[in-house]
């Protein structure tokens, strides 16, 4: 019964050319889905300027570059400013119950802070904020440090944390106080 399958009448070369075919299409297709997206040579994009990484945490107490860094989320919800004296987001928009905040009677609920005084929604007096634009992307999985302060870019939103750990993670479904 040899060779009464599909591939009856081609010759063994034909067949093993088919079958390496075969072979590559399915070998692509795991790999498609397998990368992330936009394939694994792509470099995350850092924000600009880009300061210094060391594994020093000497910065902590603010000195060095007095430099402010901006940068915005993939999805372009999300605007942070970053600076050594603390960090600033902005989310456009979400979908969570705004936060009170004390003695505030205007919108919240798109500004966060994290500073010395550690973090908090910022009351918008001025009404709801636009977020900023042209801003250098901070690409997910990558991300940023000014002072003591860290924000790193996720698809789960950004996570912005001072030297003890101490932050936010504020994505448009929800925000988390952190630790």
């Amino acid at each position: 019964m040899s060779g009464a399958g599909p591939l009856r009448g081609l010759s063994r070369g034909v067949q093993v050319f088919l079958l390496v075919d075969v072979l590559l299409v399915v070998l692509l297709v795991v790999l498609l889905v397998a990368l992330p997206r936009g394939g694994a040579a792509r470099q995350p994009a850092a924000a600009t300027p880009t300061p210094t990484a060391t594994a020093d945490a000497g910065d902590d107490d603010g000195v060095g570059s007095a430099e402010s860094v901006t940068f915005d989320l993939p999805s372009g919800n999300i605007a942070c400013e970053m600076s050594p004296e603390g960090v600033v987001c902005t989310i456009g928009s979400f979908t969570y119950a705004a936060p009170r905040v004390t003695g505030c009677d205007a919108p919240t609920g798109h500004v966060v802070r994290l500073d010395a005084e550690g973090f908090r929604f910022v009351c918008e007096d001025d009404g709801v904020p636009e977020l900023p634009r042209d801003r250098a992307e901070l690409a997910y999985g990558a991300q940023q440090t000014q002072g003591g302060y860290t924000c790193a870019s996720g698809t789960d939103g950004v996570t912005c944390t001072d030297a003890a750990g101490i932050g936010f993670r504020l994505a448009r479904a929800q925000w988390t106080a952190l630790p």
